[in-house]
């Protein structure tokens, strides 16, 4: 055997026994979606922070997503097998995975999980994570306060937990300020992605008067629809101007890439922690589409003027003087809504007619 063959045969063998060690070294990514990453909304802009996971890491990760997943057993099946797979860290993007996450987090206590809107954390390797979406609904409440001319807004809603109340509340109170004659109409569609249920929401809206649409949930076809019917709405989640371009006044976007680019680096850093973090307008979670041509200059001056305004603390949406729906007090004059309490929400401000359902 000449000297060259045994030197190729080492290098060989060295590529060999390297490749295996570089498979250890990926950091291998799940994530868990509640809706189809196609919905435009909610799925789709975590999917997008999953790709920017890939674009700044490269070959470094690993990245796998299950889509449309229910709440409930499917969601713990599905965690299971990932775990099973080998992720070092898990993010499950509903509120409902909480009880199931926590399951499985305690099987596999070496894993590292992640729960957004989530508000469990039993065990010592589950990190919480959120957005202040009631921030950016402010705004839009703002803006729709000031542009509807039958004083009637729609409001369609997904489920009734702290979060979307908490967005309603929000809504009402800021489009309130300026338009005291304002009503808000809501219907419950109990899913987050149910596109035939959502248009039907937005028709039966339409139809009892309202001219401007809200929607807390995560399909373009409440806006469709009211484009079709010459009103005018706000989208969920991502830029759904392109589905809807003459109704869709501008829309809360979730920025999700930053924080799973931050906690992926975490973990191959070794520093990951089981933080808990509610992040809005000022840390860049929540963002806004492009403001429509039909909202007037100077109430895009007062939207942008209110953002600025949330962004450096010097405005909360949740500032008294405030009533719950019975009219009984709950923030005196100046006094900000604490973040516990906002968490737990679960009850209308006073204005609003409609009832939370149980």
């Amino acid at each position: 055997m000449t000297l060259k063959t045994i030197l190729g045969a080492a290098t060989a063998l060295g590529l060999a026994l390297a490749a295996p060690a570089f498979a250890q070294d990926q950091t291998k990514v799940g994530f868990i979606y509640v809706g189809p990453i196609g919905d435009h909304g909610w799925s789709y802009t975590h999917d997008q922070g999953r790709l920017a996971v890939e674009a700044e890491f490269g070959d470094a990760v690993e990245t796998t997503y299950v889509e449309t997943v229910a709440e409930g057993p499917d969601a713990e099946r599905v965690m299971t097998q990932m775990a099973l797979g080998g992720a070092d860290i898990i993010f499950a993007t509903s509120f409902g995975y909480g009880p199931e996450m926590n399951n499985v987090a305690e099987r596999f206590p070496d894993i590292k999980f992640e729960h957004a809107t989530g508000y469990i954390q039993e065990q010592p390797n589950v990190a919480l994570y959120n957005a202040r979406f009631y921030e950016g609904r402010a705004v839009i409440g703002h803006i729709a306060g000031k542009m509807n001319e039958s004083n009637k807004v729609g409001y369609i809603a997904s489920f009734p937990i702290p979060e979307v109340i908490m967005g309603i509340n929000a809504a009402y109170l800021a489009a309130k300020a300026v338009n005291p004659d304002v009503e808000f109409s809501i219907i419950w569609a109990y899913s987050w992605y149910d596109p035939a249920q959502e248009a039907a929401a937005a028709e039966a809206l339409i139809e009892q008067g309202a001219d401007i649409i809200m929607q807390h949930t995560d399909s373009t076809a409440p806006l469709t629809v009211a484009q079709d019917a010459g009103v005018m709405g706000f989208g969920q989640a991502s830029d759904m101007s392109g589905f809807a371009p003459e109704a869709h006044l501008t829309g809360i976007v979730d920025v999700w890439a930053p924080y799973y680019i931050e906690r992926v680096q975490a973990v191959m850093d070794g520093t990951w922690e089981p933080v808990n973090v509610w992040h809005g307008i000022d840390e860049g979670m929540v963002g806004f589409a492009p403001f429509n041509d039909k909202i007037p200059a100077e109430l895009v001056a007062e939207a942008e003027g209110m953002i600025a305004a949330i962004a450096d603390g010097s405005y909360h949406p949740f500032t008294g003087p405030i009533n719950r729906q019975d009219g009984t007090p709950w923030l005196a004059e100046g006094e900000v809504a604490d973040d516990g309490t906002l968490l737990g929400m679960d009850f209308y401000v006073e204005g609003i007619t409609s009832e939370i359902p149980n």
